[in-house]
């Protein structure tokens, strides 16, 4: 095999790869740092309404009341229990319009502060890491970033390799060698610690995306490897079109009509939408099974869900009352069902419940999001996001610094075609697992042959004439 030929050709992919990819991993390392710290973000962002006085309490029915009644004409979604005693409770509910609000109820029943949850800070910085903030359409160019961000990191590594160098410049930098030299070894060096790090917070992520995701889901589910219900989005949105997930507020809106029926204990809603004290239409009041929540010391945050309310991540309306932990950390993570005229439990699902592949998932999203095992995750977190800035960083300047004004500065075309050999049954592999890196690859090279090589501007300015080889 021409090594030579074969070094450029790679190298050529790495810097295309890059260029594409770069922007997208300084965006995603930065908004996935901070999402790695959810928790305390969201604890700040409550912080008014912590260690709250209380003279007297008043029961979650009464709670809840209090929370419609300062939103005329809003219906009664879920329940979060307070971490504390004296810290106020999260009654999430939905507008008149339709617009989602998390109301903040203290244990005395005084509504202290409401947040739009589309606006809160980790929800916003889930949105840009996820979506872009353009929705479906974001959703797709971060997936396809991902993808080339794999084909990225392997040809780094082939660039990398040290093929009988010394440690200098290929484990740690040699700061001494000049500008030139530093530059090219602090994004070697950094790739290559990064590089592992990077592909676990790479395949991890590939359940969210939505074209993989989705795939994903379909096999699953063709070969019957599905027990119990999913609980991580698909692009960002409900994991079936059908089904309206809790945690896409847009769909959980959209079902308010269907939810006229889950009213606070001693409470029902008139015809024309008002609400009306008088006997519930559960024969279980939200106190009830409030007290019953507590008394199992699930990990915070504890949601309840009153009989017909939106399930997260796609679940199917259920008729009974539902309690679940929202731990991050998801191997912690319970889910219960108690009967709406009894109380009594009639499910019980864990993370051990789950399927072999649902387990493996949760642990990399745990991971992935920082939570899997506390301070310690979210540090190395950190330290990969730093990397990868690094990384984006120091591929810049080099490029900055070779790249003629005239041209992109593509590394140059080998002058004898290469073999490739196993790198095309990588690239066949890579190609099957990724459906929008198979895709781009086509189009890229349809783009190519058919349009750019006839362009002689074009093909200059991206290097596709030189070393012998011409536009046609």
């Amino acid at each position: 095999m021409d090594r030579p030929s074969l070094y450029r050709t790679i190298w050529r992919w790495h810097f295309y790869a890059g260029l594409f990819v770069m922007p997208m991993v300084v965006i995603l390392a930065l908004t996935g740092a901070a999402y790695l710290f959810k928790p305390q973000i969201d604890a700040w962002e409550e912080r008014a309404w912590r260690g709250l006085p209380a003279a007297t309490t008043v029961s979650a029915d009464q709670q809840v009341r209090a929370a419609l009644a300062a939103f005329p004409g809003s219906r009664f979604h879920s329940y979060r229990l307070p971490r504390a005693e004296r810290d106020a409770a999260l009654v999430h509910i939905t507008l008149p319009g339709h617009a989602m609000r998390d109301v903040f109820v203290a244990p005395d029943g005084h509504v202290v502060g409401s947040l739009d949850p589309e606006w809160r800070i980790m929800q916003v910085v889930h949105d840009i890491h996820g979506q872009l903030l353009i929705g479906k359409r974001g959703s797709w160019i971060v997936e396809l970033a991902a993808s080339w961000a794999i084909v990225m990191i392997l040809s780094g590594l082939y660039l990398w390799w040290p093929a009988g160098r010394g440690l200098a410049g290929v484990v740690w930098p040699r700061l001494g060698g000049g500008r030139k030299v530093v530059w090219r070894d602090l994004h070697a060096v950094t790739g290559f610690w990064v590089s592992g790090l990077a592909m676990v917070l790479l395949v991890t992520g590939l359940p969210w995306a939505d074209v993989w995701g989705s795939a994903f889901k379909a096999v699953r589910t063709e070969f019957g490897w599905v027990k119990g219900r999913q609980d991580w989005t698909i692009g960002g949105a409900a994991a079936a079109a059908d089904e309206h997930a809790e945690h896409d507020h847009g769909a959980m809106a959209a079902m308010t009509g269907a939810m006229a029926g889950a009213m606070p204990h001693g409470m029902h809603r008139m015809p024309d939408g008002t609400l009306m004290a008088g006997p519930a239409m559960s024969g279980v009041s939200l106190s009830e099974i409030v007290a019953e929540a507590k008394s199992r010391h699930l990990p915070f945050p504890v949601i309840v869900t009153p009989p017909g309310g939106a399930q997260p991540f796609g679940g199917k309306r259920s008729s009974a009352w539902s309690v679940r932990s929202d731990t991050q950390n998801r191997p912690l993570r319970v889910s219960l069902t108690f009967d709406p005229l009894t109380g009594r439990e009639t499910s019980r699902e864990a993370f051990a419940d789950k399927h072999v592949i649902d387990r493996v998932v949760g642990y990399g999203v745990a991971w992935h999001e920082g939570q899997l095992f506390g301070l310690l995750n979210q540090l190395i977190g950190v330290a990969t996001a730093l990397m990868l800035v690094t990384m984006s960083v120091t591929g810049f300047v080099l490029w900055r610094r070779r790249k003629p004004a005239d041209r992109l500065g593509a590394p140059p075309l080998a002058s004898v075609p290469p073999r490739m050999g196993g790198v095309v049954v990588i690239i066949l592999v890579l190609a099957a697992l990724l459906p929008l890196l198979a895709i781009s690859m086509v189009l890229m090279l349809a783009a190519e042959f058919a349009l750019l090589r006839r362009l002689p501007a074009a093909a200059y300015w991206l290097g596709l004439q030189g070393s012998g080889r011409k536009a046609t």
